[in-house]
């Protein structure tokens, strides 16, 4: 139910300093859920949370999850305990980073104006529409599964299917989203939609170009753009720093979105006869591979942005940090005798620097650069070639498959909470 915030004030021209506990309670627990909202860690909400409850003078103590918060605010007198719940989770980076900023200046710009004037730019905040219709975000997630298929070792018509089948997709799936549609839905209905339109058009290209049948493994790359990057990543963080609720929640919900879109496209799959199999060698020299993956691996990043709502400037930062880190993680696979978790965990590192180093110069979240240009590195083709041979009975293939996509997905939170410990002094502490 909509909690009308509005109704908490007794005395709309006290300043929020002056407020009765419970007003003040109820900017704490607004700035926490809508924190929440953006999709970003336990942490990271109860740090702001925190913030705030300090420039009101009082004290905060919160148990954190995936869509829902309680938390309890003191003073030196009484207490005020609050629940709070959101409808469905998701990710809006360029709420994060109006969110952020809001409570970095707290103290110095809202402390002393009134709860009701406070709560008003707290709804600007909340109601500010997405950056990008459902056409914007198809576009966003063609760019980025047909950046992902090269870099997986796809070529031109694996790229072009790709294109047109993540692009419908993502339509679908956005178009869904539009109209509060439940989340496994719009997943699965994306993903079909993903896998038929690669399916047409390559019919179409294999009718009038000849092109060989073996280019049909490029489907995997069509589904890509529902990786649930930021509740893994999220999950790992908020583990590591032993918020096990909303750690474990993330992860469900992770394993949940992939497990649906995999059996999803492993059932498209099996109708039309699609395998997963190796992509053909391009042909490429060493040099001119690693010059084609920072482009790939930008554009990669920078439509995973887009789809996570970033504004144009965001995204390509993070998308030339994901230039610079996933282009590293590959060409150790390629140059050394490095395994792709050990690579994996090098990339995320350099990542989680380079996001550190910048969030300093221009205040973008950490999160909000890190996330999208690492999910890039998510073992997506292993996660769907373990449902897809377990989903045949090959047990042993699967397994391997599987084992695989675990060990990159593990290395890659460890490498950002590696960065942050080097970088962050509050990370390092516990209280």
């Amino acid at each position: 139910m909509t909690i009308h915030w509005k109704d908490f004030i007794t005395d709309e021209k006290l300043l929020a300093k002056d407020a009765s506990l419970k007003e003040r309670a109820s900017i704490v627990g607004r700035v926490g859920i809508l924190i929440l909202s953006c999709g970003t860690g336990a942490w990271r909400v109860r740090e702001a949370m925190n913030k705030v409850a300090r420039a009101l003078k009082i004290t905060c103590s919160a148990d954190i999850g995936l869509m829902s918060l309680q938390f309890t605010c003191f003073n030196k007198v009484t207490s005020c305990t609050q629940v709070l719940s959101l409808p469905n989770t998701g990710v809006n980076t360029d709420k994060l980073d109006n969110m952020e900023r809001f409570v970095n200046n707290f103290e110095k710009d809202s402390i002393n104006l009134t709860v009701k004037q406070i709560h008003l730019q707290l709804d600007h905040i909340q109601r500010k529409p997405s950056n990008y219709v459902p056409l914007i975000q198809g576009l966003a997630a063609a760019i980025a599964c047909c950046s992902f298929i090269f870099l997986l070792g796809g070529g031109i018509p694996e790229m072009l299917c790709s294109f047109i089948g993540a692009g419908s997709g993502n339509w679908a799936r956005s178009k869904l989203n539009s109209k509060h549609i439940t989340t496994l839905i719009s997943v699965a209905v994306g993903v079909a939609v993903a896998s038929l339109a690669y399916l047409c058009i390559f019919k179409v290209f294999e009718s009038y170009f000849q092109i060989l049948a073996s280019h049909e493994a490029g489907y995997i790359g069509a589904m890509l753009f529902v990786i649930p990057g930021f509740p893994f990543i999220t999950s790992m963080l908020d583990i590591s720093k032993l918020d096990m609720r909303s750690g474990l929640e993330r992860l469900a919900y992770a394993i949940m979105i992939t497990l649906v879109a995999a059996l999803v496209g492993w059932l498209v799959a099996l109708l039309v006869h699609f395998r997963p199999e190796n992509f053909l060698d391009l042909g490429l020299s060493p040099l001119m591979l690693m010059l084609l993956r920072l482009p790939a691996s930008f554009g990669g990043v920078f439509g995973f942005s887009i789809m996570f709502n970033s504004s144009w400037r965001m995204a390509a930062t993070a998308g030339a940090i994901g230039a610079v880190a996933n282009t590293l993680r590959l060409e150790l696979v390629d140059l050394t005798s490095m395994p792709p978790a050990a690579a994996a965990f090098f990339g995320a590192l350099v990542a989680g620097i380079l996001a550190s180093l910048i969030n300093r110069y221009n205040g973008y979240p950490r999160i909000s650069l890190t996330v999208p240009s690492i999910v890039i590195m998510v073992p997506g083709l292993y996660i769907y070639r373990a449902v897809y041979n377990i989903g045949l009975d090959a047990i042993g293939v699967g397994g391997l498959w599987l084992t695989k996509a675990v060990m990159i997905i593990i290395f890659l939170p460890l490498g950002l909470f590696v960065a942050r410990v080097l970088l962050d002094r509050d990370w390092r502490h516990f209280g």
